[in-house]
């Protein structure tokens, strides 16, 4: 009865449809009904296989869960980078984008519910042997992917601008100065081009040209046919750190046209993973990003620089930095020998388990950060009971909450300032939170251990 769910024959054939979509479909004809299908099959296998890792009785929690899960992920940037980072963990290198549209596939949980309900025969082994196994590498399988689209070339063909992507071997045109893209027709695109052209000078206006420079987010303007170069548009170092975030690579600009229009010009530069930057008639600069499925380019899309988000962990080891803090300062204050090395000592292993995620260790630190919590929750409780024991007063225990709360803030707010544009390097960032976690751990345990003497003295 366990498995009855799993290996029902409609489940079967979701994962089944599930695998050949994403390994077969989805190249053939990449858009919006393969992606859609993949979203839809995928809602009726995973409950049925999350149902398997929770208690008894648990069918209907497994699929509220993936109904919750599948919501954070389609529409949060941090639920897409979770799970992005969770799939790499799990099949290798992968990229998972938040797109709201696919909560169209939401009712998909009802077919998978109604499945569950008409599931009550008896499972031979070997229907157990093949559902199981089937749905666990669809499921896996899914997340692999080879990134979002990259434009990775942009020339004039005609009265149209087109973008080349990348990974999916679309073009994109635009015949409005960059306004509105829309895809070739069938049959009418171009050959796609290796690279495209890194500069170009405005027709009938030599003197005025447009340059890209290698490895940065930046475009050179000339107004004495290439002589001199001064800056015309540029995504600083710092924001170019939180697209780097964003995408999974450091993006750069690879390719730029120039096309005259009758109120001036535009200029067109392919970013790779950021989509594409315009320049219209007036001078203005707007980043374009790609839609999901690379069937267009919107502002909307254009990922945010300054939009608070890829911050997750640098805010969850705030909070590991300040239980770790109130660890010691309740030690400080219990004065019990035995536990007064023994819990700080683990709440230390704890913080150490969680030090990859600072240094960029891939999806290792998802297996640690656990081991992490667990370590420092411990130590917590342990210390708490020491200072039970210890009979600590209640000013003592409020000065070792504050102070665990200032640390904790002294972390993750200079992440939370760079990742909404201040401070703009993340490096400076880190710095500060240095800076600050030192100093009021210093100076808070050093006021705790004096304050507990002081009352002893008294």
């Amino acid at each position: 009865m366990r498995y009855a769910w799993l290996c029902h024959p409609a489940t079967v054939f979701a994962a089944l449809l599930l695998f050949i979509n994403d390994h077969v479909l989805k190249q053939a004809w990449p858009g919006f009904v393969t992606g859609k299908l993949s979203d839809v099959a995928g809602l009726i296998v995973a409950p049925a296989l999350l149902s398997l890792l929770l208690l008894r009785r648990a069918d209907l929690t497994a699929t509220l869960l993936t109904g919750t899960l599948f919501t954070l992920v389609k529409t949060t940037h941090t639920g897409a980078e979770l799970a992005s980072q969770a799939w790499t963990l799990a099949a290798g290198p992968s990229r998972i984008l938040a797109d709201p549209t696919d909560l169209l596939a939401l009712p998909a949980l009802a077919l998978a519910w109604w499945i569950r309900n008409h599931s009550h025969q008896m499972t031979r082994r070997w229907q157990i042997a093949i559902g199981v196994p089937l749905a666990v590498l669809s499921v896996a399988a899914t997340g692999a992917d080879g990134g979002p689209p990259s434009a990775h070339a942009v020339q004039i063909q005609g009265p149209a601008v087109v973008v080349y992507e990348e990974r999916l071997h679309t073009a994109l045109r635009s015949t409005d100065g960059g306004r509105t893209w829309t895809p070739w027709e069938p049959g009418d695109e171009p050959p796609h081009p290796a690279a495209g052209p890194r500069s170009g000078c405005v027709p009938k206006q030599p003197q005025r040209c447009y340059w890209a420079p290698e490895d940065t987010l930046k475009v050179m303007r000339s107004d004495d046919a290439s002589v001199t170069w001064t800056t015309e548009w540029e995504i600083s170092a710092g924001r170019a750190e939180v697209l780097q975030r964003a995408h999974g690579v450091r993006p750069a600009s690879l390719s730029l046209a120039v096309q005259a229009t009758p109120r001036g010009h535009v200029v067109v530069v392919a970013n790779g993973r950021d989509g594409i930057a315009v320049r219209d008639e007036d001078g203005k600069w707007t980043r374009y990003g790609y839609t999901y499925d690379g069937s267009g380019l919107l502002t909307a899309q254009a990922t945010s620089l300054d939009g608070g988000d890829y911050v997750t962990e640098e805010l969850a080891g705030g909070v590991l930095g300040g239980l770790f803090v109130i660890i010691a300062g309740l030690m400080i204050a219990a004065r019990t020998p035995v536990l007064r090395w023994l819990v700080p000592a683990i709440g230390l292993v704890g913080a150490v388990f969680s030090l990859p995620s600072f240094y960029g260790f891939g999806g290792v630190h998802l297996l640690l950060w656990p081991v992490a919590i667990a370590c420092l929750v411990g130590a917590l409780v342990a210390a708490a009971i020491a200072a039970g024991m210890a009979k600590i007063g209640a000013s003592a225990t409020w000065r070792v909450l504050g102070v665990g709360v200032l640390v904790a803030l002294g972390i993750t707010l200079p992440f939370r300032g760079w990742s909404v544009g201040w401070p703009d390097r993340y490096g400076t960032a880190l710095g500060m939170a240095v800076f600050f976690t030192l100093t009021i751990t210093a100076l808070g345990l050093t006021w705790i251990w004096s304050s507990t003497h002081r009352q002893d003295r008294a």
